[in-house]
């Protein structure tokens, strides 16, 4: 979404502003607070008093970060958006440096505060409205705030921090030590929406519908008579970005779908069909699979494969856009995770996770300027978005598949034989999940090929061999993730059926790790 369109959102409907300070779960209060039906946008730390007023919101959110606020150097916030009149909710950091700006002091902790927490509310107020007096909260911290300011009030306690949610005696100015926007923290969406509602007197008219629109006519309006390409991958992101662009412009939109050999079993024949059957634009197909396997060979570490299947598609990509003319845009179905774990997140300084090769731009030698509709929204607001657009359900509701494809699930060296076997494993494993009714249930499945092979026994025989790790989440942000509490049976079936019918693999594994500290891809 270009930046005039998510300020033009900002301005016309009710809107909140999320105060990047570095967290990395900044975003999931965004997405908590579109959850409530309100315009909700990321910015950075710095923003200053009067830029906030021109956005005209009707509340800021200061998030957490993992700096201390008393370090050389840390992030501070502007202190004259505290005379702005605005209701304030400081998260975490956000309290540390509200606190600070506002004259009490933050020093380290006695011992510090990580994970679940009984948390006591000591103050009746609208924000712990409907709340009950004690319930578990996501602590996360080591400072503290110490010799709380006389013109701030305690209105909730846990056993380490006696200053665990505050108030100020006179203005809407908040702050919460824990994490309501985490799952972790019960009543933590009931909490952000009495902030939102009762606090900032927000209605809830915000719709993805009003997105739809609003986006469109953006994108009508930057592109003028000019055709903008889009890169297909099959997935949902770039598939509903296509639906959206051939809503804004219709015709003057063409589509390329490069396979890089690197893809879920069948994928390009289910592109074509599924194109074929719901779009009616210019679809440029190209076969690259032998180029990306050249370019992979050899090659191990994670970053080094994303990086070289991003200069490669790049290539690939401009050779096949020349045939195209007057393209002058390209577009691309980055999500707001994708721009947050790769650190480019322009509006606040989170830390790079992992590098994404459709985030952050192309090369200026393309000549394209770069249209990324989604670049501010999650997973399942795409998803409705494309329910909005008309597009049928199976394509809806499949699950993420990385930009760099099977080359991050097939650990160590990537070749066409140990593809192909992770490519025949995944597709038993989805094909047994979607079987078992499950495939909806959970929010992301697949194998995964380790660099590694174990002993075995086949036909009284010695086997040394390959292993296939299964892996499936449950999340509803994709930022954290619990692993899938999956039947045994289940597991034994796709388990067996892996090691029978799929050569060179003799032992299956499943991953019980969480998102965080783990991360749902391996690489």
């Amino acid at each position: 979404m270009s930046t005039t369109s998510l300020e033009s959102l900002a301005i016309q409907s009710e809107s909140i502003l999320v105060l990047d300070f570095g967290s990395q779960t900044a975003q999931l209060i965004a997405r908590r607070v579109r959850d409530e039906n309100v315009f909700c946008q990321l910015v950075r730390h710095d923003l200053s008093a009067e830029r906030i007023r021109e956005l005209n919101p009707r509340g800021l959110i200061l998030s957490g970060g993992p700096a201390s606020v008393y370090a050389k150097g840390a992030p501070q916030v502007d202190p004259e958006i505290f005379e702005l009149g605005l209701p304030v909710l400081g998260i975490c950091y956000g309290m540390q440096a509200t606190c600070k700006a506002l004259g009490s002091e933050v020093r380290p902790g006695l011992s510090r505060e990580f994970g679940h927490t009984p948390l006591r509310v000591l103050e009746s107020d609208p924000l712990f409205s409907g709340l009950p007096q004690e319930f578990a909260v996501w602590m996360s911290h080591g400072d503290r705030v110490e010799n709380l300011h006389e013109q701030f009030v305690a209105l909730a306690a846990s056993d380490d921090c006696p200053n665990a949610a505050i108030r100020h005696r006179e203005r809407p100015i908040y702050g919460l030590q824990f994490h309501p926007e985490v799952t972790h923290t019960k009543f933590g969406k009931e909490l952000l929406a009495n902030f939102v509602h009762k606090i900032c007197g927000c209605t809830g008219t915000w719709k993805i519908s009003s997105f739809i629109d609003q986006e469109c006519a953006a994108i009508k309006e930057r592109v003028g008579k000019s055709r903008v390409i889009c890169g297909l991958s099959g997935g949902v992101d770039s598939s509903v970005a296509a639906a959206l662009l051939f809503r804004a412009i219709g015709s003057q939109l063409s589509c390329i779908f490069v396979d890089n050999g690197l893809l879920r079993k069948g994928e390009q024949q289910q592109v074509r069909e599924q194109f074929s059957d719901h779009f009616k634009t210019d679809l440029h197909v190209v076969d690259a699979e032998s180029l990306f396997l050249r370019e992979l060979a050899g090659k191990t570490e994670p970053q080094d494969k994303r990086k070289t299947i991003g200069r490669v598609f790049i290539d690939v990509f401009r050779s096949e856009a020349k045939a195209i003319p007057d393209a002058h845009f390209l577009a691309q179905g980055t999500l707001y995770p994708d721009v947050i774990e790769s650190g480019m997140n322009q509006d606040g300084p989170a830390a790079t996770i992992k590098a994404h090769h459709n985030v952050g731009g192309l090369p200026a030698e393309l000549g394209f300027e770069l249209i990324e509709p989604f670049r501010m929204l999650f997973k399942d607001e795409v998803r409705r978005i494309g329910l909005e657009l008309g597009l049928p359900e199976s394509l809806i509701w499949r699950h993420p598949f990385p930009g760099p494809g099977l080359a991050v699930r097939c650990l160590g060296e990537i070749t066409k034989p140990r593809l192909d076997t992770l490519r025949e494993a995944d597709a038993i494993f989805l094909e047994e999940l979607t079987r078992a009714g499950l495939y909806r249930e959970v929010q992301q499945a697949f194998a995964v090929l380790l660099p590694l092979q174990t002993v075995g026994v086949m036909g009284d025989a010695r086997t040394y061999e390959d292993v296939i790790a299964l892996r499936s989440v449950d999340t509803d942000n994709f930022m954290t993730a619990d692993w899938s509490r999956l039947p045994y049976d289940l597991l034994q079936r796709v388990s067996t059926r892996i090691i029978n019918t799929v050569r060179g693999v003799n032992r299956v594994v499943y991953d019980v790790s969480s998102k965080p500290p783990s991360t749902i891809e391996w690489e």
